[in-house]
């Protein structure tokens, strides 16, 4: 008989059981990744995230597995619920503490529901379903889950769904001129010309890998880092101590793009390197000239995956200004399980609407594209 557990600590899991879920294509979802967040004090009960962590045996062998966490807000998920929230005060309830099954501050795709196999990840759905429930708690919430993931939830789950925008090489692009060879003629000027603006600036890029990242490169990267969340007025979770984590402990993963004049870095953006994909999660700059976050944040990123053969490149949430730049909008995916019959009822016609408005802003974004008719975008 298969047996749920929850975890409140990553580290109380075999590191070896964790990963032997999942096929090391995704980062984001290694337990190097996200111990190294628990260890690193990157979650603080302060910032609402308490790991909540299901998994499922069979004897002593772990045959699924969810990264999960007790939420008492709604900051760094992605996935928008604060009407939801706000309702449940109307009526005089709590919505808050709620069950999400998520990598945290991290909208990006990955698998989320780790399993063995079918049986296993409907055994673990059914857990994370009876778990909240058993709690008291208003809601399960999985968010950002692969498209190959959806037949687990059933039909008390309701999806939603957004755009972000991601870069692919659909045309077996070798180099960026090859790449910009498939744009038409005024987006191909306009990046020439935003990368050719930086470089008059004396602005020169260095991409390491962690392994070859200097302490000093971690410490900047963590400084613009840091910058950028101050300037936004947002609370930075990251620490300096979980870059050097990832680079000890994910030196081929963790990816830094650090621009740099007169041997100083002035901008940088942290990424992550999965499978076939790149992922950019953070950047920052002392100087904002003319095209630094463009060149810094994307130009650099498609250059790295040009050259090292993957495939695509997500660059983080949000953002029509890519759309330009040759990053397509796509959808990604989320499910949510509402206790209460009454509102479940009520947010399953409102995420119909909403979904068929993204489809319908999708569907005006694409007739946008940048590319020439006919390149396969």
């Amino acid at each position: 008989m298969a047996q749920a557990r929850i975890f409140g600590a990553l580290g109380s899991v075999p590191a070896a059981q964790w990963d032997a879920l999942h096929d090391g294509g995704n980062p984001f979802v290694s337990h190097a990744f996200l111990a190294g967040l628990e260890d690193t004090g990157c979650l603080r009960p302060t910032y609402g995230w308490t790991p909540c962590h299901v998994g499922v045996f069979e004897g002593d062998a772990l045959i699924a597995a969810a990264p999960g966490y007790r939420k008492r807000n709604s900051h760094g998920e992605f996935v928008f619920d604060h009407a939801w929230a706000q309702a449940y005060a109307r009526h005089g309830l709590h919505y808050f503490p709620k069950w999400l099954g998520a990598v945290p501050y991290t909208p990006v795709t990955g698998p989320r529901l780790l399993a063995r196999d079918d049986a296993a990840r409907a055994a673990l759905v059914s857990a994370i379903v009876g778990f909240t429930r058993d709690a008291g708690w208003s809601s399960a919430h999985v968010n950002f889950h692969r498209d190959d993931e959806a037949a687990a939830f059933d039909d008390t789950w309701i999806p939603r769904i957004d755009v972000q925008y991601h870069w692919r090489n659909f045309g077996g692009w070798r180099t960026f001129d090859d790449y910009l060879g498939a744009m038409d003629h005024k987006h191909r000027k306009n990046i020439r010309q935003e990368r050719a603006k930086l470089a008059r600036h004396g602005v020169g890029f260095r991409v390491v890998h962690g392994d070859e990242a200097s302490e000093a490169d971690l410490a900047a990267m963590h400084g613009f880092y840091l910058q950028t969340f101050h300037e936004y007025g947002n609370t930075p979770a990251l620490t300096l101590e979980f870059l050097r984590h990832l680079a000890r402990t994910m030196p081929r993963a963790l990816v830094l793009v650090l621009g740099e004049r007169d041997g100083e870095a002035i901008a940088g953006a942290l990424c992550l390197r999965g499978g076939d994909t790149l992922y950019g999660r953070y950047w920052g700059a002392n100087e904002l000239l003319p095209g630094v976050h463009f060149e810094t944040c994307y130009y650099q990123g498609i250059d790295y995956c040009l050259r090292e053969g993957l495939t695509r490149f997500e660059p983080g949430a949000q953002g029509e200004h890519k759309l330009a730049r040759g990053f397509l909008p796509t959808l990604v995916h989320s499910r949510h399980w509402i206790a209460d019959p009454d509102f479940a009822a009520a947010i399953r016609p409102w995420c119909a609407e909403e979904a068929a408005s993204v489809r319908g802003y999708q569907a005006a974004l694409d007739a946008h594209s940048p590319f020439r008719a006919g390149t396969g975008a």
